[in-house]
């Protein structure tokens, strides 16, 4: 059994490509070709390429000593957050684009929650001169209005969406929108391993870098590939996806997934997809969904910006289903204290989604032979005035 995706294209009874009949070409075509493309010479050595000379790949594997000490254990820190761009998404928006390139579309859309992926898309387009749009909920523009104006500098039209709570499930509602008008000539760089297949693989194999260099660089500082733990924050799931890709068919590593409990699971201003979910279809596959009794999508609500999306991404409803993934629901304040902790520890200041992937380590018993990696897939600084009116 393999918690990878099929032919086709799920994970288990979730994923699945459901989409208006307008885009069934235009999924069809990437589902035909995304694997020619990813799996060519040219476009991986083009790839390799960048992500050295232009991202700054690869990311380093850092033995953080006293927060190990904290927690009794060996911890290393997947540093994501020294990328270009300041986090993970960029392993993906270059990759996309190369794509998109490559099936001769001219222009480029993206939804963005946290501003990371719609930095990292403006980022490629500016550089590989390509037409960008990215839709941001209206709440998520004023929270991280430092993003939207690099993205503006950048040369992206940045367009704010006024629509249900104005967040990150209403930003990509509005640019499936964009893309139902624009088929032919429009790629949707989706930001997460969500959305129809070959999205939520196609985002997981261009990620899977991180756990690929994660075994390289283990086997130098531990003389082994496989950690104990992977550690990663969950709302799509593209950082998670990466950091465990090459490991989640091995059951010697326990893969921890923490998702945004909010102000509480039981609260109802949560983001608790695994927790709360049931079966539904959001944006395209088939996956757990925060909704009500009659089917409605619930309004999720996180302090992180990256991580209040109601659905999750469908390779890991499948881990958590299957129990091949340990979920832990981590609240605003928890994350907040493993934010501050890792910054007097370790002088590094995390993205608040990051900060609950930190927020787990308490949650869990280590052993002091266990080795830990946890994924930092962003860095703090568009959360410095969230962090600071949560610590007043």
């Amino acid at each position: 059994m393999s918690y990878l995706v099929d032919n086709n294209g799920y994970y288990g009874e979730f994923g699945g490509a459901f989409v208006p009949e307008i885009l069934h070409r235009c999924v069809e075509e990437l589902q035909k070709t995304y694997l020619q493309v990813l799996q060519s010479d040219d476009f991986r050595q083009e790839y390799a390429r960048l992500l050295r000379d232009y991202v700054g790949r690869p990311s380093p594997l850092y033995l953080a000593r006293r927060l190990s000490e904290r927690y009794g254990c060996k911890i290393y820190l997947k540093r994501e957050d020294l990328n270009h761009t300041g986090a993970h998404k960029i392993n993906n928006a270059i990759g996309q684009v190369l794509l998109a390139r490559r099936m001769g579309k001219r222009r480029i859309i993206a939804e963005t929650g946290a501003g990371q992926h719609g930095v990292a898309t403006a980022t490629v387009c500016a550089l590989m001169n390509m037409e960008c749009i990215v839709y941001m909920g209206k709440t998520d523009v004023e929270r991280q209005h430092i993003n939207v104006e690099k993205m503006r500098m950048l040369g992206a039209k940045v367009v704010p969406v006024t629509s249900g709570n104005m967040t990150l499930k209403d930003a990509t509602n509005e640019a499936i929108r964009d893309w139902c008008c624009h088929p032919a000539d429009t790629h949707y760089i989706i930001g997460s391993t969500v959305g129809p297949h070959p999205y939520p693989d196609m985002v997981a194999r261009l990620q899977a870098v991180i756990s690929e260099e994660i075994r390289k660089q283990l086997l130098e500082h531990e003389g082994r590939e496989c950690p104990d733990y992977l550690i990663a924050c969950v709302g799509g799931g593209s950082n998670a996806a990466g950091t465990i890709y090459h490991y989640v068919d091995n059951p010697d590593v326990q893969i921890i997934l923490a998702e945004a409990g909010g102000k509480g699971v039981e609260t109802g201003q949560t983001a608790a997809t695994i927790a709360l979910g049931r079966l539904g279809i959001i944006h395209g596959a088939r996956t757990y969904v925060i909704q009500d009794e009659d089917g409605q999508i619930e309004e999720p609500y996180s302090i992180s910006a990256g991580l209040d999306y109601p659905g999750i991404g469908p390779m890991h409803a499948n881990l958590a289903r299957q129990k091949r993934a340990l979920v832990l629901s981590i609240n605003d304040d928890e994350a907040i204290r493993a934010a501050y902790e890792l910054t007097r520890l370790e002088g590094i200041i995390p993205a608040l989604e990051s900060a609950h992937a930190l927020g787990a380590l308490p949650k869990l018993k280590f052993r002091p032979e266990d080795v830990v990696v946890l994924t930092v897939s962003g860095r703090g600084d568009k959360d410095i005035e969230t962090y600071l009116s949560m610590n007043q």
